[in-house]
């Protein structure tokens, strides 16, 4: 009698473990008949202090509803400079002005069904952060 027991154990123990994690996930919230994308948001902005709220809120608001996030990734910031002359002439002391801008650029993925990122992305933003989702 115990040698058929142990010969059908890993069945059961797998069986088991199925129905278990199937129950977990029916707990956690997820949803079976959606079909799961990634969906890209990328940030971007010339102020930094904006963009990092409006990343953190966008994360949190995520974790909340228990999506799966990749990020924010922090891509190389786009320095751009201008370098011209001080008079419109061309005349007097050869003095030159030197102008920059900073763009600051975050890129966050998460996995989930589409009609869940809209459930996501309802948050304040600020006016400066350019925001663009890519399916």
């Amino acid at each position: 009698m115990f040698s058929s027991m142990t010969s059908n154990w890993p069945l059961l123990f797998f069986t088991q473990k199925r129905a278990f994690c199937r129950s977990m996930d029916q707990k956690k919230g997820t949803i079976e008949g959606a079909e799961m994308k990634r969906i890209r948001v990328t940030l971007t902005s010339r102020n930094v202090k904006h963009l990092e709220k409006v990343c953190t809120d966008l994360v949190a608001g995520a974790k909340r509803k228990d999506i799966k996030v990749r990020g924010p990734v922090r891509m190389p910031t786009k320095n751009l400079s201008i370098t011209t002359r001080k008079t419109p002439c061309g005349q007097g002391s050869k003095t030159w002005e030197h102008y920059e801008m900073h763009i600051s650029k975050r890129v966050v993925d998460f996995h989930c069904p589409s009609d869940m990122v809209r459930q996501v992305t309802k948050i304040t933003i600020e006016p400066d952060v350019d925001v663009e989702v890519q399916l």
